[in-house]
Formats: structure tokens, sequence, C-alpha cells
């Protein structure tokens, strides 16, 4: 009780150590105390609590900071927040995810906020990464493989066997049976391209994925699909706490309604697995 008391009542000086770690690592060229002088001299409060609040929050130790960059970059992806994208691939390079890893986030966008809001912040990302590299432009990118539907499947059924403890049908065919029955043709499309190609590439682990799928529908208000992907999420690897901690980290980056939706959602999942 007495340790759970303490991390209710830090003072602001404790606050704003944690925030001050924090920019030594978003801005390491710049000294915390000269950002902070910055963002309150041009923003007024909203600039202490960008700074206070958003240092704070990024130095929880529920997830590590390369998970919070994980689905931080997501979720502006999916926002379509090109200035605040394009500052956060920089910072998730510092985080230590690499330039693949962060482009491969894409393809989610794509599947799960649309085509337009992947293309969109492929060109943020592509200018992070550019002026990470000291090149005009970046080349040769490795495309996806050409696959025939029966390979589509059986990746498929192997993701769908993960995501699903093992309670999807075993036989890939019949799986996508079950899918077109609910979805018609989108389950044909959800079986052989997002859980077939999407899902089943190496580029990230399916706990990384979980991770990010998770906090693009909590950012977009998808409580529906919370309700399959949460679990997916911890049969992929994720615990309770994290999953939460997603939830509490995105009320700072897709506002209190959306994190608090996401969170009974989260915990509504949590019940219906207990059952």
């Amino acid at each position: 009780m007495a340790s759970e008391e303490s991390a209710l009542n830090i003072s602001w000086e404790e606050r704003l150590a944690a925030a001050r770690e924090t920019y030594s690592r978003f801005v390491p060229d710049a000294e915390p105390e000269r950002v902070l002088a910055s963002m309150e001299r041009r923003l007024g409060a909203l600039g202490t609590f960008a700074f206070s609040a958003v240092g704070e929050m990024w130095s929880r130790p529920q997830l590590n900071r390369r998970d919070r960059s994980l689905m931080i970059i997501s979720v502006l992806a999916a926002q379509s927040r090109d200035e605040e994208l394009e500052l956060h691939t920089t910072i998730g390079l510092q985080h230590g995810l690499t330039r693949t890893e962060i482009e491969e986030l894409n393809l989610h966008i794509a599947a799960y906020a649309g085509f337009p809001a992947a293309m969109a912040a492929s060109r943020r990302m592509d200018a992070a990464f550019c002026q990470a590299e000291g090149v005009a432009r970046i080349e040769g990118r490795e495309a996806a493989e050409h696959l025939g539907d029966e390979e589509r499947l059986s990746r498929a059924a192997d993701v769908r066997a993960t995501l699903t403890a093992g309670s999807a049908a075993q036989d890939p065919q019949e799986d996508l049976e079950v899918l077109r029955e609910h979805l018609g043709d989108l389950g044909d499309w959800a079986m052989k391209w997002a859980f077939g190609e999407i899902w089943s590439r190496p580029q990230l682990s399916r706990r990384d994925r979980s991770l990010v799928v998770i906090a693009i529908l909590t950012a977009l208000g998808q409580e529906a699909e919370l309700a399959f992907h949460v679990p997916a999420g911890l049969n992929h690897g994720l615990t309770r706490a994290e999953i939460e901690e997603i939830m509490t980290h995105l009320c700072l980056y897709a506002g209190f309604p959306r994190a608090v939706d996401g969170m009974r959602a989260a915990r509504q999942a949590f019940a219906r697995v207990d059952e």
C-alpha cells in the first residue's frame, strides 16, 4: 500500500525529472530545461503540459520506449498527424526501432486505417529517414513476396491459429468459409490479405503487431474490433498490464474519450477470457 500511495503522490520536481529524462532522448542535442522554456514561451500552459505530462507518460515502466514508439507512430499515422509523425519517426529510431520495422507499420495502417493514410504516412516517414541517413532519397526497398492463394491461405491459417489460441478451424479452406459466411467477400480479403500476407510477415513479431493493431483500433474508436484483438494480443504474449498501458498512454495522443472506451473494451475482453 505504501508503494502505491507514493506512486500516486509524486512531487512536481519528481515529475519534472522524469520529463527531463524523456526529452533528453526526444531531443538529444538540446538541454531539457531549454526545451521546456521554449515550449512554455511559445505555447503557454499547453507547452507546460506537452513537456511534463508527455515526458512523464513516456517514462512509465509498464511499456518500454520501443513499444511506446511502435504504438505512437502507428496512431499518428492512422490519424494523419503529419508533423508529429515525422518527429516521432525520428524518436522511434532513437528508441531502437529500425527503418524496416517502422516501414512495416504502414502495412497495418493500410489494412486498419486505409491506403490513403498509409501512403501519406510513408511520405512523412521518408522525410525523417532521409534526415537520419543523410540522403536525398531512400533507395532499395524490398517488395513483398508475390503469393498465390494456396500459400496465402496456409499462412493465414497459421496466423489465425495464434490469434485465436487454436480455436479457429485448422483447415484453411474451412476457416475461410467461416469468415465468408460472416463477412461475405470482405471475409475473403481479411483471410487472404490481412492475415495471410500482412500478419504473417517476419519483419515484426506477432506481439508487436498485436500491440500496434490494438493501439490503432483504440485511436479510431473501434471497440467491436478490440473485442477480438485484445484476447489475440494476450495470445501473442502481451500482458494485461501492457494492454491497459496502451489505453493509458493514448489518453495523451487520442484523447480521454477514446482511451476510456478502449480501457472499457479491454477490461470487458479480459472478463470474457476469464469466463
